[in-house]
């Protein structure tokens, strides 16, 4: 799942702007994309399978979808949940080589795999490398065996001091994508793009995902 297959049909960076900004005026022009009803600020999102893209949705028509599993279709949840006692020491996180401490990784029903994907300023980057501790994360942490699969993610923020581990649903793991996306200046990113992910994950710690 990349940043294109999730944009759907307008551009990538339209999406994540959307998404990231969650602005008033946009949601004023969102409509629902089953049933064409004006969406609120704060509206669902489903996973469309076919297409690998998410769709915007009304409540009535997300709702529909709450216990599909194999159909076109897939809700989305609506928030991320803290994982305060998740076990990831420093060789586990080393052995995987990622070149940023940000990540997240979604069983891929497509391919039966578990997919890394890290924020980048391009956009959504997924890691080449073997998970080959993901099976010991499982053991060591059996929430991991209850992610829903390509909607809900383990969410890894591991900068500067931090360890924050959340399972987040996978619209909120693109919102982060898009922050730094747009925010990112040079070669280390400035200092707004850094505040900006560190408001993020604070809203998170909130409750306000």
């Amino acid at each position: 799942m990349d940043a294109t297959a999730i944009a759907g049909r307008t551009s990538p960076l339209a999406m994540l702007r959307r998404i990231a900004q969650g602005s008033a005026r946009a949601a004023t022009l969102e409509r629902c994309e089953l049933c064409n009803i004006p969406l609120a600020e704060r509206h669902r999102h489903l996973l469309d399978a076919s297409q690998r893209r998410i769709a915007c949705a009304c409540d009535p028509c997300a709702l529909r979808f709450q216990n599909v599993v194999d159909g076109r279709f897939q809700l989305i949840p609506r928030d991320a949940r803290p994982l305060p006692g998740f076990r990831l020491d420093d060789a586990q996180w080393d052995s995987l080589a990622l070149p940023i401490d940000l990540v997240f990784f979604f069983q891929n029903r497509s391919t039966g795999k578990v997919t890394a994907m890290y924020p980048s300023p391009a956009g959504a980057t997924e890691s080449l490398l073997p998970l080959s501790t993901w099976q010991a994360l499982v053991e060591e942490n059996p929430v991991l065996a209850t992610l829903q699969p390509d909607v809900e993610a383990l969410l890894v923020n591991r900068v500067r001091q931090a360890r924050q581990y959340y399972v987040a649903p996978i619209d909120l793991c693109y919102e982060l994508v898009g922050l730094m996306r747009m925010h990112w200046r040079g070669l280390s990113g400035g200092e707004a793009v850094w505040k900006e992910i560190d408001a993020f994950f604070g809203r998170l710690e909130a409750g306000h995902g």
